[in-house]
């Protein structure tokens, strides 16, 4: 019975292993940010940035982030069906033609509210 799981547990132990040793590794050669008064500042694409600390984004921005999220996986799941639909007969091309329609109802909602005006 120990034999089926030994594979498994020297793999555990070498990754226990591996982890604990860059660990050690990195608290003892790591820099921890002395000397250097660059490795605490924030950047992007090399050059410093102009956002301050305080700085917060409208709510517009989390709201067209969260649209874009929530239609992407949407569409996601309609993959499957496009590629075995004729496995799944007509009842699954019906319920792909109201999944659709309620994500037309969906946009058209967000829409009419303005949420996908930038302002």
């Amino acid at each position: 019975m120990l034999r089926s799981y030994l594979p498994a547990l020297v793999f555990v132990g070498l990754g226990t292993t591996v982890g604990l040793v860059f660990a050690y590794l990195n608290a003892v050669v790591g820099t921890k940010g002395r000397g250097f008064k660059a490795t605490g500042d924030p950047y992007e694409c090399g050059l410093p940035s102009e956002v301050k600390r305080g700085f917060r984004f409208g709510i517009s921005f989390y709201l067209i982030a969260m649209l874009f999220i929530l239609f992407d996986i949407e569409v996601i799941f309609l993959y499957p069906v496009a590629v075995q639909l004729r496995a799944f007969g007509t009842f699954a091309m019906i319920e792909t033609v109201v999944f659709i329609a309620l994500l037309t109802v969906a946009f058209v909602y967000v829409w009419r509210r303005g949420a996908l005006e930038w302002k």
